[in-house]
């Protein structure tokens, strides 16, 4: 199973739905009010936010000392997750950030305006390679002027690799940036191709799709009902002709990142809130000095049972969507601390857990017999890294290995201050007016979307993700490329089914029975019509909740013709979602939760596969252009980023910690800046 990151709720990253402050959203102190500004940055199509931390100031000295060096953490392991999306990566950055700070000529001209737009695109990407597309990013500006801001700075002002001039540096890049038919693609999914070889991420250089699974396939042990999950730390190359790993480790690859990151973990534990959170820290040391995947698996099953820390984090190598083959982890971390009052509704929903298990559409062989170890939180997130920034998710599920979550549960998380920013900044936006059926439905959305939408999160994340089982024999992985949008498929499926049971009511997570269809009309109006504002025409689907969403609507709407649940409607030349029976097309999500958690438990690669492309991959050119065009009419970005607070030590004359300070000032040019001149270690082109 792969880590899970539910990248949008329903509509909420598109900025569809007011938010009142309500259940521990929102910021309530730390001198942060109505005049707060939530918008940072615009360029592209991408909108920069900043996100509040209430309540940072209550916790106690220790606390925030702890949060402290954990972000730091957090931020070291920047270049990593660059380097890993392409190994050309660095070097671009580097030199465009020397080109920006130093560049003495006309900065007033259209086309320094368009590389200007390139880096802050770059930035949000964490590489030059669309953060959500996968697709390069292509300058506006023309390769020539680019070689003339190159050529137009001081050299020794410019952060070449030693010895290397501007020629050889323009060389090597230049390609790389202009040429789209050098590297085009992130992740490239295609059937039939060699995805490996295609793909432009650093996971794996010299070797074919064919030779990575083979050295893989080598290494599992069917019989093994607690296996590593090999690959997730290390790339792949060949060494005098055979295939071999470079494990990210100290002394290995990434060394001079992780040992700053291990020095910022030392300080970490030595604040630790108990005994059992500092053996979590020296856990995750020990694996980044030595790099063995069982310490990691040790690492998890002890961060997956400290349920009593206020304080809590993510650091490593966990996120595998970027990999083709769904084995490497691409470096991500989050600190974050609890929200006892919003915590209350997921603590309902994981004491409740083994009723959701047991009442599934699912066969009963799928199902656990019992639930272990389910956990879930609102937290408030102190600082973002790596995968999870600028681009951040809004809900987490770890960890990822099956048998932990089958021996030892899992740990679900809702980050309630970044729906709440996203909310805040989407205030009358007019997207509902433009996109939903009727009065009807914008008045359910009013009224139950922020609820809903939370529900939602914390249904996909604490339960969704936690439930079923695979059968003995079945990998983990056997999915490949499927596996992540067949698996956000299901805790998205198990979350939709349930938002309309009386159960929910009855424990007093909705007012009424009434709340669950604006979750139901958002969803299906995002996966068949409103997402398409994300794809760049004539391009397929490629990001795996985008898949997923698609392929949910998709087949709902196809299953409905017969029985007229779900419409896809014109008026005016304009297309609308219309929903004429709630019950049944709840039905319908309980019937496809039902397939794709057979195609997961069986490791039914064919079904997935026809599944997925079949509903989930396509996009109908004549419905994009029309959605685009109303899109344009409402002068909205439909991609989101963040930038994080600025945290600060106080210290007395002695040199003792006194307070750490928070501010919200910084901006997202000058972080990203800064940034790079305090967490880039690691040498160009790993």
């Amino acid at each position: 199973m792969k880590k899970v990151i539910y990248m949008l709720t329903t509509i909420l990253l598109l900025g569809a739905c007011t938010h009142d402050k309500q259940g521990g959203n929102g910021p309530t102190d730390d001198g942060i009010d109505s005049a707060f500004a939530y918008k940072a940055d615009r360029f592209a199509d991408i909108e920069i936010l900043r996100y509040p931390v209430p309540g940072f100031n209550s916790l106690s000295l220790p606390q925030k000392e702890l949060i402290y060096y954990l972000s730091q953490a957090a931020l070291e392991g920047r270049d990593i997750l660059w380097d890993q999306h392409n190994r050309y990566n660095l070097t671009i950055r580097r030199v465009c950030e020397g080109v920006y700070e130093n560049y003495m000529g006309d900065k007033t001209s259209e086309e320094w305006k368009q590389f200007e737009t390139y880096l802050k695109q770059i930035w949000m990407a964490n590489g030059i390679h669309h953060h959500y597309s996968e697709d390069k990013i292509m300058p506006q500006f023309s390769r020539d002027y680019f070689v003339s801001l190159v050529k137009g700075v001081d050299p020794g002002r410019m952060p070449f690799r030693d010895g290397m001039a501007a020629d050889e540096a323009l060389t090597e890049i230049l390609p790389v940036m202009f040429d789209p038919t050098v590297i085009p693609k992130r992740m490239n999914q295609t059937p039939g191709t060699d995805i490996v070889a295609t793909s432009a991420v650093n996971f794996y250089e010299g070797v074919t799709q064919q030779e990575v699974e083979a050295f893989y396939n080598a290494k599992k042990e069917p019989a093994n009902e607690t296996p590593v999950s090999y690959g997730l730390n290390s790339k792949v190359t060949k060494v005098n002709g055979v295939v071999t790993e470079q494990v990210w480790k100290l002394g290995g690859m990434y060394d001079k990142a992780i040992e700053r990151i291990i020095g910022w973990l030392e300080k970490a534990a030595v604040v630790a809130e108990n005994d059992h959170q500092k053996e979590i820290i020296t856990l995750l040391i020990d694996y980044y000095r030595n790099g063995d995947l069982k310490r990691f698996d040790d690492y998890s099953v002890k961060w997956v049972t400290d349920t009593a820390s206020r304080v809590d984090f993510i650091n490593g190598f966990m996120e595998t969507y970027t990999d083709p083959l769904g084995l490497k982890g691409s470096w991500e971390s989050m600190v974050n601390f609890k929200s006892e009052e919003a915590s209350k509704r997921t603590q309902i929903i994981s004491d409740n857990a083994q009723w959701f298990e047991d009442h599934s559409p699912i066969d009963d062989r799928f199902k656990k017999e019992k639930v272990k170890g389910v956990s879930a939180k609102v937290i408030t997130a102190a600082i973002l890294g790596g995968d999870c920034y600028p681009a951040t998710p809004i809900g987490i599920n770890l960890p990822n290995a099956d048998w932990i979550r089958r021996d030892h549960g899992s740990k679900s998380v809702s980050i309630d201050n970044i729906t709440f920013a996203y909310a805040k900044a989407a205030e009358g936006n007019g997207f509902n007016e433009e996109f939903m059926w009727s009065d009807s439905e914008r008045e359910l959305a009013k009224k139950y979307g922020p609820l809903t939408d939370n529900l939602h999160t914390d249904l996909h994340e604490c339960l969704g993700h936690g439930s079923g089982k695979l059968l003995p024999g079945v990998s983990s992985d056997v999915l490949q490329a499927y596996g992540s949008p067949l698996e956000e498929a299901r805790a998205d499926l198990f979350a939709l089914y349930y938002l309309a049971d009386p159960k929910l009511v009855e424990l007093g997570l909705l007012p009424d029975r009434e709340a669950y269809k604006t979750a139901y009309y958002s969803y299906l109006m995002n996966g068949a019509i409103t997402q398409l504002t994300r794809i760049q025409p004539g391009k397929e689907i490629e990001e795996a909740h985008m898949r997923n969403r698609a392929l949910i609507s998709r087949w709902v709407v196809d299953q409905s013709q017969a029985a007229n649940v779900v419409e896809l409607i014109q008026r005016d030349n304009k297309t609308y979602v219309v929903i004429n029976d709630y019950e049944k097309l709840r039905a319908l999500f309980g019937a496809l939760l039902s397939e794709v958690q057979r195609i997961k438990s069986e490791g039914d690669y064919v079904a997935g596969k026809n599944l997925v492309e079949s509903y989930g991959v396509k996009v109908d050119p004549k419905l994009q252009e029309e959605v685009l065009a109303r899109y344009a009419a409402l002068n909205l970005a439909p991609y989101k980023g963040f930038v994080n607070p600025v945290y600060q030590l106080v210290t007395d004359k002695n040199g003792k910690v006194t307070d750490v300070t928070i501010s919200y000032d910084e901006s997202y040019v000058d972080q990203q800046l800064r940034y790079s001149r305090q967490y880039s270690v690691l040498p160009l082109k790993n």
